[in-house]
């Protein structure tokens, strides 16, 4: 049958079947994917955030999704369809790494290395910067830019400043498409801070970043290159 999706009734309608077809897929058929796909439906279409959560973890928990428990993790940070528990948050992320999300990885590695007054996890660096290696590794531009920035300045008392590895990382992060980080390659090419100094490659990765800025603009906020680089 061919919908009308600009018929109020026909849409409705739509919606309607969308989610018996989930539920059969999710209580009958014990398809994980689905199970997901029926909490994204009480997420987006429902607006039942409670059972959408519920959906999300016991998707986790009953079959190993890593996309599921990877959202239930981001709604007990938030406080969303249940209660806000940085702790349940940080073990959630941990299983959705675990099962190979890269998104899971860097917020665990984040929790991890994160100090604010309403803080609820035990700071850890080393556990922290093994996840956001993880993250790194997975192709998550963020995980490498967030451990480029720890060795760029270091850690008092944690981690010793270390240019060679903020310019590994910062590269890996600008591959993968870090504005930011390609940014700093070019100026550590300019400076001879961590790699060999390069005007030609502090010129390439500068207008990289032009370029990129270029593409995203309206998005993000400009990125200040050094003068002179």
């Amino acid at each position: 049958m061919a919908w009308d999706l600009k018929n109020e009734e026909e849409v409705k309608q739509y919606l309607e079947n969308l989610g018996t077809e989930y539920r059969f897929g999710c209580l009958s058929e014990k398809k994980p994917e689905v199970c997901h796909l029926l909490g994204d439906f009480m997420e987006s279409i429902k607006k039942d955030f409670n059972k959408a959560a519920s959906l999300y973890r016991s998707t986790c928990d009953d079959y190993n999704f890593g996309r599921s428990c990877h959202k239930f993790a981001t709604y007990s940070l938030t406080g969303k369809g249940c209660q806000a528990d940085q702790p349940k948050a940080l073990e959630y992320f941990k299983k959705g790494c675990s099962l190979g999300e890269a998104d899971s990885c860097l917020y665990a590695g984040l929790l991890c290395t994160s100090n604010n007054e309403k803080h609820q996890v035990k700071l850890d660096y080393p556990q922290g910067m093994g996840f956001l290696n993880q993250s790194c590794d997975k192709g998550n531009h963020n995980g490498c830019y967030y451990l480029s920035g720890m060795y760029l300045s270091g850690v008092p008392n944690i981690l010793e400043k270390n240019m060679t590895m903020a310019y590994n990382y910062s590269m890996k992060a600008c591959e993968l498409g870090n504005i930011y980080a390609c940014a700093n390659v070019s100026r550590m090419y300019s400076k001879g801070d961590g790699v060999a100094q390069n005007p030609e490659l502090a010129s390439k990765y500068k207008s990289k970043v032009l370029e990129m800025e270029k593409e995203m603009r309206g998005h993000f906020r400009p990125i200040e290159m050094e003068r002179g680089a």
